[in-house]
């Protein structure tokens, strides 16, 4: 019996994106400290939550069960909000709460995953889907919603979710071929969208890409808000696609790390929230400190792959759930034999016919 083999091009792409994932975090309290720096956030921030998202919509196609996405997200955000707010309260010593519907850092993709496996299997039914989401994540800039169950930012990233489900296995070969053209456009529009935004006098900050703050919090309370948002939209699509002809389709000892990206992307905001609150990171500035930071964000990628953690996630997301059924009422409707056929309404007619 063939099985099908393992796409290491994914697993690859995976690899790459988490590591950003990690690198773009730890860089946060020090990007402005030296120009390096601040470019690779720029770089970080305009496509690795795109891509990554992207391909989560590319692996769920198949529909899950209620039960199952309960067991494989719900209670390991559950579980993982408690650890947070433990790490906050006792050993860091921050001010917070256990607020259950405002996820904290990281783990807001979770509660978004949730809500974008739900809807989906619901949403593809919707004539003009992709439209709608675009549309949702352009005018949700305009709300205040803060955190508040994730809404803008499951908003704001559901396009790129869809695009991934939507997406064939076979047209990332297309988009290889055609890596050129897409860098080329990456190019142009960057610089378009640079030179319209200076020419405007908007300023703009790595929040753009955020996708969680309002153009009020951005200051760009108006119509400019929303074509900001719509020029990252454009950007972020045409970088995780041109960057699908630079992924190896082999696998190499890295391919692990797309393989294990859970326990890295839940483990490393807790490392890394430990470590803001201490002066260690933003006084990060010389290229020494700054090389020994990239590649310490390496080293605790690869570290988080370990066996341990990976062995933590998979027993929190193995929880066995079982709903509770409703009870069938006494003397339920009996379904007819032939759809759409009711036998007292045949007799009904039948006693009414001349």
């Amino acid at each position: 019996m063939s099985t099908k083999s393992r796409n290491y091009f994914l697993d690859n792409y995976k690899a790459l994106l988490i590591l950003l994932v990690v690198t773009g975090h730890f860089i946060e309290p020090c990007h402005t400290n030296n120009a390096f720096l601040e470019a690779l956030k720029w770089i970080i921030f305009s496509f690795h939550m795109p891509a990554f998202i992207f391909i989560s919509g590319f692996f769920s196609k198949k529909d899950m069960g209620f039960e199952k996405l309960i067991q494989k997200l719900v209670i390991p955000y559950f579980v993982y909000e408690f650890l947070y707010y433990f790490l906050y309260v006792f050993i860091i010593h921050k001010e917070t709460g256990l607020y259950l519907n405002r996820p904290k850092f990281s783990l807001w993709y979770l509660m978004a995953l949730f809500f974008w496996r739900v809807l989906t299997p619901y949403v593809r039914k919707i004539p003009g889907n992709m439209f709608i989401a675009f549309t949702a994540g352009l005018l949700v800039g305009f709300t205040e919603l803060g955190n508040f169950f994730s809404i803008p930012r499951t908003l704001v990233f559901y396009p790129f979710f869809l695009a991934g489900y939507y997406f064939q296995e076979s047209w990332f070969e297309a988009l290889r071929r055609h890596w050129k053209a897409l860098t080329f456009g990456l190019s142009a529009f960057v610089a378009l969208f640079l030179g319209l935004t200076a020419l405007s006098g908007t300023e703009l900050t790595t929040f753009i890409f955020y996708g969680r703050y309002s153009y009020q919090d951005m200051n760009m309370p108006g119509i400019e808000g929303l074509l900001v948002r719509a020029g990252c939209y454009a950007i972020s699509f045409l970088a995780l696609f041109a960057l699908c002809a630079f992924i190896p389709r082999k696998q190499h000892f890295f391919s692990v790390l797309g393989v294990r990206t859970m326990p890295i992307y839940l483990f490393h905001g807790m490392i890394y929230s430990a470590l803001k609150e201490t002066p260690l990171l933003k006084s990060i500035n010389t290229p020494g400190e700054t090389a020994l930071l990239l590649v310490s964000c390496v080293a605790l990628t690869f570290l988080l792959a370990g066996n341990l953690p990976t062995r933590f996630v998979n027993a929190v997301s193995s929880v066995q759930v079982s709903l509770p059924r409703l009870p069938k009422l006494p003397g339920s409707f009996k379904r007819p034999t032939r759809p759409g056929s009711f036998p007292f309404l045949t007799r009904f007619k039948k006693g009414m016919a001349p």
